[in-house]
């Protein structure tokens, strides 16, 4: 499946409240999503000694599914495409990788 493709397919299961701005309640459930990967991955590190078997590796491909779907609404709310952003993504990092500053910090390095 391309970005294009998951894009299109899960905006037809976009049904969520208008509270302002279309882009207000994904991007809210984009950071909630965000927070339950870590917080699995929080739990593997203090319950499992880190140690990621199958169990674990599909729980964390559904919040990640979760994670890619709010992102994708988010996008669909800008008018913007994941391959765009993937390949601006590219680009950024290319760059910093062609002049030394993958490492660091700062937006613009």
């Amino acid at each position: 499946m391309t970005f294009t493709d998951y894009q299109t397919k899960s905006r037809k299961t976009a049904k969520y409240p208008a509270i302002g701005h279309g882009v207000i309640y994904p991007t809210l459930g984009l950071t909630n999503e965000a927070g339950e990967v870590a917080g699995k991955i929080k739990k593997i590190f203090r319950d499992k000694d880190g140690v990621i078997g199958e169990t674990e590796r599909e729980a964390l491909k559904s919040e990640l599914g979760d994670v890619l779907w709010y992102l994708s609404q988010v996008c669909t709310e800008l008018e913007i495409s994941l391959d765009e952003v993937a390949e601006a993504n590219i680009e950024k990092l290319y760059s910093r990788l062609e002049r030394g500053k993958i490492g660091g910090d700062g937006d613009n390095r």
